[in-house]
């Protein structure tokens, strides 16, 4: 098959990644939502920054991409910062997911469009794993957006006497 084929498969992987990503944003936000009170609910997607950013570091491990350690070490500090920032305050959450999405995207470019910024300083990466998962980063970050005025009502306010 030819490069027209190739490029047909590649858009149907990209939208496929990409609607995936957002089902799994959808179900994220609901069963988190159903799970957690507010301030936990927060937390929790403040934690789970911190854990997405770490994955990296995993394919970093696992593809043996050794000039990739320091940024990528350096990128999983970043996020460990404003996920523990997160906690606490809703639009370190925004920023922070959003940061995420592209950084995603930008190891995507780099995995398999741009040859040009060899030699790698970004580990490798699944085929439209980046486009996945910033779906994911942007859908949650717009989420949190809207639920952040709730978010610091939460902290904000005391418990009742009975």
């Amino acid at each position: 098959m030819g490069e027209p084929h190739r490029m047909i498969g590649f858009v149907v992987i990209v939208i496929l990644y990409v609607v995936i990503g957002l089902l799994a944003a959808a179900g994220t936000i609901f069963v988190v939502r159903k799970v957690f009170a507010r301030k936990a609910e927060q937390i929790f997607y403040a934690m789970f920054l911190i854990m997405i950013a770490a994955f990296y570091l995993a394919f970093v491990a696992y593809c043996g991409v050794t000039t990739a350690w320091t940024v990528e070490t350096a990128a999983v500090a970043v996020f460990i910062a404003i996920g523990l920032l997160g906690a606490r305050l809703p639009f370190a959450l925004v920023v922070g997911y959003s940061l995420h999405g592209l950084w995603d995207l930008l190891h995507e470019l780099q995995a398999h469009a741009y040859s040009f910024l060899e030699p790698r300083r970004l580990t490798a990466i699944p085929l439209a794993y980046g486009l996945c998962c910033a779906a994911i980063d942007f859908c949650l970050a717009g989420y949190f957006y809207a639920r952040r005025e709730e978010w610091n009502s939460a902290w904000k306010s005391t418990p009742q006497k009975l």
